[in-house]
């Protein structure tokens, strides 16, 4: 799992007279007026990649108005919620052979850090090597600068630093897996639409403007150790497989809003990719 594992904002739903609940979910009000429809609005908000909170009229006025309230009632949302799902790969994983290797992206904050360390049967393995049978693993999970200036993000030059050093590591670079946050500068993998220092879209000819948005620190090592996979996020809108002179370089997208996981699954052979498919259920 490449990272950007948690949500983006936590969503009040309000108790109202007569049993009711209300919220405003990407700027509409919705009302719940039964259970079922109050189960409805909580995956709503939670599909959205955001965290339902019930609460009184009185509890939502005082958040409202306290940043400082906002921001501890999201950080418990994020680790409590992230909490419950390495629960749930520790009681399912040991009845496989499989372990989930899992970094943060540059969204995620460094609280969620000791939680991903605390399962049994997930490998939190950012900026470490790991072994999978023939194949070494070297995870990453920074981005470089970004205009929203997230938890974790480097200027170019340390991430070409960092990787270098894993890099190094390698026994047997050829055969290894890069799994990395942030795709390569111009691959194909990292394509956006260019945003303002205000966070709004640049339009040119009447229509948002695309731009490469990928490290060309993370380009450089790709190209100077040629890997045999690489496995990337962080563009949640790119999906796509290319070729970076021998290494085959993934990014499968993210579609979260629309309730569907996107992954990708990919057949190795010691030396070489047999085959690649990306997914989404």
């Amino acid at each position: 799992m490449g990272g950007d594992l948690t949500g983006k904002a936590i969503v009040p739903i309000v108790r109202e007279g007569g049993g009711s609940y209300s919220a405003v979910v990407i700027g509409e009000r919705r009302v719940a007026y039964t259970a079922e429809e109050l189960d409805q609005l909580q995956s709503a908000i939670a599909t959205n990649g955001m965290y339902p909170l019930i609460m009184d009229p009185d509890e939502a006025r005082a958040l409202h108005t306290d940043p400082a309230a906002q921001a501890e009632a999201f950080q418990l949302a994020i680790l409590e919620e992230l909490r419950v799902w390495i629960e749930l790969a520790d009681q399912r994983l040991p009845k496989t052979d499989g372990r989930a290797y899992v970094i943060p992206g540059n969204d995620d904050p460094w609280s969620i850090d000791p939680v991903l360390s605390g399962g049994s049967r997930v490998d939190a393995c950012d900026e470490a090597i790991r072994r999978l049978g023939p194949h070494e693993l070297l995870s990453f999970g920074y981005s470089n600068r970004t205009p929203w200036r997230t938890p974790r993000e480097l200027d170019e030059d340390e991430i070409y630093v960092r990787l270098r050093r894993l890099a190094d590591q390698l026994e047997s670079p050829r055969s290894a897996i890069f799994n990395i946050h942030v795709p390569p500068r111009g691959s194909g993998l990292d394509t956006a639409y260019e945003v303002d220092d205000e966070l709004r879209y640049v339009t040119k000819g009447g229509r948002p403007h695309e731009v490469p948005v990928g490290s060309t620190a993370v380009r450089q090592i790709i190209e100077e150790f040629q890997p045999l996979l690489s496995v990337h996020g962080h563009v949640h809108e790119c999906k796509g497989i290319a070729s970076l002179g021998k290494t085959v370089a993934i990014n499968p997208g993210s579609d979260y809003a629309s309730g569907r996981l996107d992954g990708c699954l990919v057949d190795l052979a010691e030396d070489r990719v047999l085959g690649h498919y990306l997914v989404s259920g």
